[in-house]
């Protein structure tokens, strides 16, 4: 099974950017997940016990990557 590697951004909301105070900040990871693909791989990262509790998911980006 296939490992990847899983991170989450937060965005600046364009308030943010307009003021100059908005910055995209690391909310979670790099964290490494076995799946059969990508997708099952960030479900899993998003639905383990160790992920954050209250992230705005509006304003989240989620990157996975296959780790090579």
């Amino acid at each position: 099974m296939p490992l990847f590697e899983i991170a989450i951004i937060q965005k600046p909301t364009k308030r943010e950017i307009e003021d100059g105070s908005g910055e995209e900040a690391l909310l979670f990871g790099p964290k490494y997940v076995m799946g059969r693909d990508a997708q099952v791989a960030a479900i899993k990262a998003v639905t383990a016990e160790d992920f954050p509790k209250g992230i705005d998911m509006n304003r989240a980006e989620v990157q996975v990557r296959p780790f090579v």
